[in-house]
């Protein structure tokens, strides 16, 4: 089977003229703190103030545009951001839109969809049976299949992120973009390599879900048994060969990063940079703190999109600071004496750090029968103060276990 036709510059061009008074202008900008942190000049390209809080509307408003005018209502099947930028993108064109999320799709997401018009089903315990009951209904009802990636007039849309890109930011030397399906990095890749060929394009996955690097490996689309991240806007199984095809020609690397490395950036966007990102959004500027691009020149990462669910978001906060050593969990056993308690938390205090929550456990499964088990979960300044706090606490005669 021959390679699909590559999107190309002109076609990008074209879609933002049509995506004009569409989509927001989400302007790229030097950041002077993850500047000082990296040791090389970062720019990052919000997309998650974008309409509907990610790139999507790009592609679904590019490829809805250019559906016949025949009044039929457009189907999608998405997890979150391509479901809401469908959403809107019908609302926009006047034409009816029905969405189907699985059952997992997370509350927040499912009730932002439904804000913009669309009628929402839950169907399928995972996207691909979500997507197989959209290909089924899309032939029984003859609505329009919006497809989330593998589609010229989709990567186009995309690829107007690019476009910006290169008149935005005009000295940056490497440019890191979010891989899941790859319409975002095939788009982009297009329009930078056409208007910047200088620059680095990279792709960044997450490491649990790394069907593209699979894929490029083995020459031709390779789809995972599973996939298992915390980023799950782009925790897919596999690449279209249409988008694998971009990617080959115009893509310089794809990285990976890991669950952890995604946690601590997005901490560190939250707390430095003021921002709300998605796991999946966070993943190029990951990889840029974790070293995995070469360089010492400007660089920039597109944060692709900030609809995080606020219980996933609590739970990833204290995941990133776990993993950037902000807090740490400790079990101590001691002696079944009085004051026992009391000389634990004055060996804490004496180092100057709070203690968040304490377990004092005396039947616990581990212990002798005049021992006592005590579970503190302490802040920390970073991970070196975490070893501090287990010598100090050994040094009193204690067993201590580092639990988190």
């Amino acid at each position: 089977m021959p390679d699909p036709a590559l999107v190309d510059l002109e076609m990008v061009r074209r879609a933002a003229a049509d995506l004009a008074g569409v989509v927001r202008a989400t302007p790229s900008h030097r950041s002077d703190t993850l500047t000082r942190i990296t040791g090389r000049e970062v720019w990052l390209k919000p997309e998650h103030l974008q309409r509907t809080g990610s790139f999507k509307i790009r592609g679904a408003s590019h490829h809805i545009r250019h559906l016949p005018a025949d009044g039929r209502p457009v189907i999608a099947a998405s997890a979150g951001n391509h479901a809401q930028g469908v959403a809107l993108a019908a609302a926009l064109a006047g034409r009816a839109a029905t969405v189907l999320m699985p059952e997992s799709a997370p509350l927040p997401k499912v009730e932002a969809t439904r804000s913009y018009g669309a009628e929402v089903r839950l169907v399928g315990s995972v996207v691909d049976d979500t997507l197989a009951a959209a290909q089924a209904e899309a032939a029984a009802r003859g609505s329009h299949l919006v497809p989330p990636f593998d589609d010229p007039l989709v990567i186009a849309g995309q690829g107007t992120v690019g476009l910006e890109v290169a008149t935005e930011a005009r000295d940056v030397e490497a440019v890191l973009v979010p891989v899941g399906g790859g319409g975002l990095l095939a788009g982009t890749a297009v329009a930078l390599r056409a208007l910047r060929p200088e620059v680095r394009i990279v792709g960044v996955e997450a490491a649990g879900a790394a069907a593209v690097r699979a894929s490029l490996a083995a020459g031709h689309p390779v789809t995972l048994e599973q996939v298992d991240t915390i980023a799950d806007g782009i925790a897919l199984k596999s690449p279209s060969a249409r988008t694998l095809a971009h990617i080959e020609a115009l893509v310089d690397d794809v990285v990976t990063v890991t669950d952890e490395e995604i946690a601590r950036t997005l901490v560190l966007l939250l707390e430095r940079g003021k921002a709300v990102v998605e796991p999946a959004g966070v993943v190029g500027l990951a990889a840029l703190l974790a070293g995995r691009v070469p360089g010492t020149g400007p660089a920039l990462a597109v944060l692709s999109g900030g609809n995080v669910d606020p219980l996933l978001l609590a739970k990833l906060i204290e995941h990133g600071l776990a993993a950037a050593g902000r807090f740490v969990r400790v079990r101590v056993v001691a002696q079944d004496r009085p004051g026992a308690l009391a000389r634990i938390t004055g060996a804490i205090a004496a180092l100057g750090l709070n203690v968040l929550t304490v377990d004092h456990l005396r039947a616990a499964a581990r212990v002798g029968v005049d021992e006592v088990e005590v579970v503190l979960t302490l802040e920390t300044r970073d991970p070196d103060q975490r070893q501090e706090v287990v010598d100090r606490l050994r040094a009193d005669g204690h067993r201590v276990e580092l639990l988190a």
